[in-house]
């Protein structure tokens, strides 16, 4: 589960949330929505302890999967050991067949400097996904992809966090994507 309590976080003088609640139970997916500036990567920040609330209490698995709005790859590496970067050996195999999956286990040994954006985002994604968290934070998952890339996304982050009953948080302006997922929305 990951819960927020009563949150309030401010940047300066600047009040981004103000007794923000959330609550993402496991096998369940939430889309948090809202415009530009409302506070939805705030509060993932809040969620990694990349930043700290005000006030209130951040409740959280002590291990998270996560894909940022930026791919957050090493450009001058393969896909392959940009991967295992973050996994135990024992996850290896998981992620190799996490590549061949997402159609990139014949590029695994390419520098990611050589790949398109959407090729990039798989690779972000696969990592994610191979890392096998308690939870799994996603922002602006599915950018640069394609419907049939995003559904191969969807189906494989289902059969991985909200089948094993973990909580997944989606943050996205994209209706659709939101939709591939079943995610209940949660405006913020």
């Amino acid at each position: 589960m990951i819960e927020l309590k009563n949150i309030s976080f401010s940047y300066g003088e600047q009040l981004i949330l103000n007794n923000f609640n959330l609550t993402v139970n496991g096998g369940e997916c939430v889309q948090l929505y809202g415009v530009s500036g409302s506070g939805k990567t705030t509060v993932s920040r809040l969620i990694l302890g990349l930043e700290n609330a005000d006030s209130g209490n951040v409740i959280v698995p002590q291990k998270i999967s996560t894909v940022f709005q930026e791919d957050r790859l090493l450009e001058n590496i393969d896909v392959q050991k940009n991967i295992r970067l973050v996994l135990s050996k024992e996850q290896y195999s998981f992620a190799d067949s996490l590549l061949k999956e997402f159609g990139l286990y014949d590029i695994r040994k390419k520098k990611i400097s050589t790949l398109s954006g959407g090729m990039k985002r798989r690779v972000a994604l696969v990592r994610a996904i191979a890392y096998s968290g308690d939870a799994l934070i996603l922002d602006e998952p599915f950018n640069g992809l394609d419907i049939e890339n995003k559904q191969i996304a969807a189906n494989i982050i289902k059969r991985e966090f909200i089948d094993k009953n973990k909580p997944v948080l989606l943050i996205t302006h994209i209706k659709e994507d939101a939709e591939l997922l079943d995610a209940k929305i949660v405006n913020i």
